[in-house]
């Protein structure tokens, strides 16, 4: 088991955090945003934060340290802080250009501790030997992933239940010119029984699902209870020949053993990756951001 430091990229920062709060630095823009395992004290002083800061999300709850998915909100703004901007990343000759926002919920449109996975999956692909690998992205979002696997020369099937989320997805294609993604507005877990009784088969599967969802019907559902199923079906899409597969975890209170376990049992995990995200602080109170299991084959 391992930590990741991530991310490895000049656009992003994590200044400080603390307090169930965070601050960070996306591209020309800092903001703070509501943190529930800062728990710990801030190093720098609220004024410190207060300066800094173009736009600060304060959450609405009544226990500060843990949010539910109908946990309001909003933004308080600075007269300079935009609706949305623009940040880009690059590994080796990926380069990603991706649209942020101020959302309701208090996120911006990407995850930046999944640049370690990004990694991943654009080595993976560089020098595949199969002409264009077919790669899954479940609970995809605003498509980051899908991106960097697109880019590689993969063919990509993009599955979330938000169609905001899948706009948003298509904006950062085009944003990057890249050719057509398969969208897929559906329930991730529905969509993986139905590909596993079509026999479809896929050299790549990301996913990074939430703690608990809901389906575009809304129906809802918990991570703890769905997870063994979902990878189960997961491994049955991949190529029993060459494949990869990548889980994250974030927000489920499971220890990265939990989510190695989980795959072991539908999956040959012989020289898998597992450990804990980590977003490291300029002033040293490094942030854990969720688990991961990678798998290569």
């Amino acid at each position: 088991m391992a930590r990741t430091d991530s991310p490895d990229w000049s656009e992003y920062e994590l200044i400080d955090a603390g307090d169930g709060e965070k601050l960070e630095r996306f591209g020309q823009y800092t903001l703070i945003r509501p943190e529930p395992q800062a728990i710990w004290r801030r190093v720098l002083p609220d004024e410190v934060w207060r300066e800094a800061a173009a736009a600060h999300f304060v959450r609405k709850q009544t226990e500060r340290y843990r949010a539910a998915d109908e946990t309001g909100g909003g933004w308080a703004r600075r007269p300079e802080m935009p609706d949305s901007w623009r940040v880009t990343y690059t590994h080796g000759d990926l380069r990603l250009q991706l649209r942020l926002a101020l959302t309701a919920f208090g996120h911006v449109g990407v995850f930046p501790e999944q640049t370690a996975n990004w990694r991943f999956v654009h080595d993976a692909l560089a020098g595949w030997p199969v002409p264009q690998p077919r790669v899954l992205n479940l609970f995809a979002y605003t498509g980051a992933a899908s991106l960097v696997a697109r880019q590689a020369g993969a063919e990509v099937v993009h599955v979330d239940a938000s169609r905001p989320g899948l706009n948003w997805a298509n904006q950062n294609r085009q944003l990057n010119g890249l050719g057509d993604i398969h969208w897929v507005h559906e329930d991730a877990l529905k969509f993986v029984r139905r590909e596993v009784k079509r026999g479809n088969v896929y050299h790549g599967v990301i996913m990074d699902p939430p703690p608990y969802g809901r389906g575009p019907g809304g129906e809802k559902w918990t991570l703890a209870e769905k997870l063994d199923e979902l990878v189960r079906l997961a491994g049955k899409l991949l190529d029993p020949d060459r494949h990869f597969l990548v889980l994250s975890l974030y927000a489920a209170g499971l220890s990265p053993t939990v989510g190695l376990n989980v795959v072991k049992g539908h999956c040959d995990v012989a020289g898998a990756e597992y450990g804990e995200f980590i977003l490291p602080s300029r002033h040293g109170r490094d942030l854990p951001m969720g688990t991961f299991v990678r798998v290569r084959r």
